[in-house]
């Protein structure tokens, strides 16, 4: 478990040349953001119930749909369409070019985290309700869209997918893995190693494992093969920390986004800061100057040229709740997210 990064400084604001700002934010609690996979438009949800699809190089706000609760997750199907899933437990598809959201299907309590699968065709919902869902969003709404019901052991808190495998995170620490092409039953089924509550799972580009954080403010990297050599690789370490007086302030990493293309990360805390860390190496390479709230969630585009950070109300305290909500595009730096190479001594 490594040690903490040095105290941070708190009057440190935002860096304006590197960032910029987008207009017409959201203007209540951003849940989360995704940058498309053809393109620099960025989707995002938010708990003012809509979810907006921006055109970041030109800061335009192209269009939004909006829905009868707070939208707790969103993910692309289409350029010009997505889906979404929100508190009022219902499932959504989104055509931005209409405005209008078609219904395909609902849990029993809120729905809250979201994946499809270009490469099967399948989309998939979690929720508080302790299930998952797989739908087909071909068929027409209601329950023949529904493909499947999978209890898990507790209510969902986030999940991930790269390739065939999707990474299930649920309350009390479970975690379960599955192969989409066989979703009867668990491929995986584990516990966390850290010790407190999970707060967000992000899978590695490379499709080896993933990462998990902690409202604790550590992270685990964790692999998928479950032979001693990989499992000797795993690690946790501290990754936001406030030094006073001698003690620790302890922030919850509430954001995991991997590079595309160095398969570096950033992760995002309660206390505003974002910070980029490599992985393999076990290194921290950058933290960006201090946001105006908490980070709610991060995405980087899909060359890793530019990085959007939601600066926002993540309801974690009432004093949280009357925050701004902001949406900042970081152009990158590629010193900020290209592994440094390894040092080694000097041959006598």
């Amino acid at each position: 478990d490594r040690g903490p990064l040095p105290a941070m400084d708190a009057s440190q604001p935002w860096d304006a040349r590197a960032c910029r700002q987008l207009s017409n934010p959201p203007s209540r609690g951003i849940s989360n953001l995704r940058f498309s996979d053809h393109n620099d438009c960025l989707l995002v949800s938010s708990w003012d119930w809509t979810v907006r699809l921006y055109d970041v190089t030109s800061n335009i706000l192209k269009a939004q749909v909006a829905h009868s609760a707070s939208v707790l997750d969103c993910c692309f199907h289409e350029d010009n369409s997505c889906f979404s899933v929100d508190g009022g437990n219902l499932v959504r598809r989104c055509d931005f070019n209409t405005g209008t959201g078609d219904f395909l299907g609902e849990h029993d309590a809120p729905a809250c985290c979201v994946e499809y699968s270009h490469a099967t065709g399948q989309l998939i919902t979690g929720s508080w309700d302790k299930t998952l869902k797989c739908w087909d969003p071909r068929s027409v709404s209601g329950q023949k869209c529904l493909v499947g019901t999978y209890s898990q052991p507790e209510r969902v808190v986030s999940m991930s997918l790269v390739g065939h495998r999707l990474v299930i995170a649920t309350a009390e620490r479970h975690i379960n893995v599955y192969d989409l092409r066989n979703m009867l039953q668990p491929e995986q089924k584990r516990q966390s190693s850290l010790k407190y509550e999970t707060s967000c799972v992000c899978c590695y580009p490379n499709g080896t494992g993933y990462a998990l954080s902690s409202v604790e403010g550590r992270v685990a990297m964790e692999f998928f093969e479950m032979t001693e050599v990989a499992q000797a690789n795993k690690y946790a370490f501290k990754c936001q920390r406030k030094a006073d007086a001698g003690e620790d302030t302890v922030y919850a990493i509430n954001a995991i986004s991997f590079h595309p293309i160095y398969g570096t990360f950033a992760t995002g805390s309660s206390c505003g800061y974002v910070n980029v860390w490599d992985g393999d190496n076990k290194k921290h390479l950058y933290q960006y100057s201090r946001y105006p709230a908490s980070i709610a969630a991060l995405s980087f585009s899909r060359d890793g040229h530019l990085l959007a950070v939601a600066s926002s109300c993540t309801f974690e305290d009432f004093s949280d709740m009357n925050g701004s909500d902001s949406i900042f595009v970081c152009s990158i730096n590629e010193a900020e997210v290209k592994p440094k190479p390894k040092r080694y001594a000097n041959p006598v």
